[in-house]
C-alpha cells in the first residue's frame, strides 16, 4: 500500500462516514460531504469496511469510492468556464 499514499496524506484521516437509520451513508472529506451511498452500493461498502484491517485500509477505500476529485488542479480551473468568456 505504501505505492498508493506516497505523500502520506491519508494518516491524517480526512475521510469519515455517516450512516442513517435508513441505512444511507454520507461520506465526507474534511468534514464536507461528498458523496452519498444508498442500496446495495450502500450494503457492498459496509462489508469491505468490516473487512478492513486497519485505519489507513479504511481511508483507502473512501478515497477510492469518492473517486479521483482531488486532482491538483483545482486552482488552475478555477477561473476557466462559463462566466469567462470574452469577446
Amino acid at each position: 500500500m505504501s505505492n498508493i499514499d506516497k505523500r502520506n496524506h491519508l494518516d491524517e484521516t480526512p475521510f469519515s462516514y455517516r450512516v442513517n437509520k435508513d441505512k444511507t451513508i454520507f461520506l465526507e472529506y474534511y468534514g464536507r460531504q461528498v458523496k452519498i451511498l444508498r442500496g446495495k452500493e450502500a450494503e457492498k461498502f459496509l462489508r469491505k469496511m468490516n473487512e478492513a484491517e486497519n485505519e489507513k485500509d479504511v481511508q483507502l477505500l473512501m478515497a477510492k469510492i469518492t473517486g479521483n476529485f482531488k486532482r491538483g488542479n483545482e486552482r488552475e480551473a478555477k477561473g476557466k468556464g462559463k462566466d469567462n468568456n470574452t469577446k
